[in-house]
């Protein structure tokens, strides 16, 4: 008999989680090992549990999603990443293949197409909705975003950069970002002299707002 495709479900809402977590209990096939809510939470069940697959909601506390999904697969080789998200913004999209995922599923769909991801990562192929889809091209390195994606200043930062600037635009202090992220002060405050030189933006009340411009953060 097969084995069962092994999931982690991430999510801060803990009803969407739970429902989601109901519907893949619901196919014989997958097992969901366990359901966090935090990106923390999430790195650390995967490296207990060693999953076939981690679903991620994008924006969920905790250290950044994509940094996350990069500890997870460098800690547990075996997961596959299926990022889950209400936004479709090229940015998003970019920092997700960039880590890795090999899946994006937006909350307009029906929770049905998570087990359609599920089962397509956990073969090793790639699943995108249909609004992710017509905005990547895969070939034989795999899934990109579309060459003529539309570029905006937020496009130049480095992904360092971009995730300075979504804890900055959180309200963290730049020692809690050095903590958060496992670099120096000294080189937060590069980071964040290189943002405002990249954006010419001089002020971290602009860079905020920016930030939410961008749909990098939260409102």
């Amino acid at each position: 008999m097969n084995r069962k495709i092994t999931v982690v479900m991430a999510d801060d809402h803990k009803m969407l989680r739970q429902a989601i977590s109901a519907v893949i209990a619901q196919h014989t096939g997958i097992e969901v090992l366990a359901e966090v809510g935090t990106t923390d939470d999430a790195i650390a069940a995967c490296i207990s549990h060693k999953p076939d697959v981690a679903v991620l909601d994008i924006d969920i506390p905790g250290v950044n999603t994509f940094e996350a999904a990069r500890t997870i697969q460098a800690r547990s080789s075996r997961t596959r990443i299926i990022f889950l998200s209400a936004f479709t913004l090229d940015r998003y999209i970019e920092s997700a293949l960039k880590a890795g995922a090999l899946g994006y599923v937006t909350k307009s769909e029906a929770i049905d197409t998570v087990v359609r991801a599920i089962h397509a990562v956990a073969a090793g192929q790639c699943y995108f909705s249909p609004e992710v889809q017509s905005r990547i091209v895969i070939d034989s390195s795999g899934p990109s975003l579309r060459p003529d994606a539309i570029s905006t200043r937020a496009a130049s930062l480095t992904e360092r950069e971009t995730e300075v600037l979504r804890y900055l635009a959180n309200g963290k202090s730049k020692k809690e970002i050095a903590a958060v992220m496992r670099i120096s002060v000294k080189t937060v405050e590069n980071h964040v002299s290189n943002l405002m030189t990249r954006l010419d933006i001089h002020d971290r009340v602009e860079l905020t707002r920016f930030a939410i411009r961008e749909g990098l953060v939260n409102l």
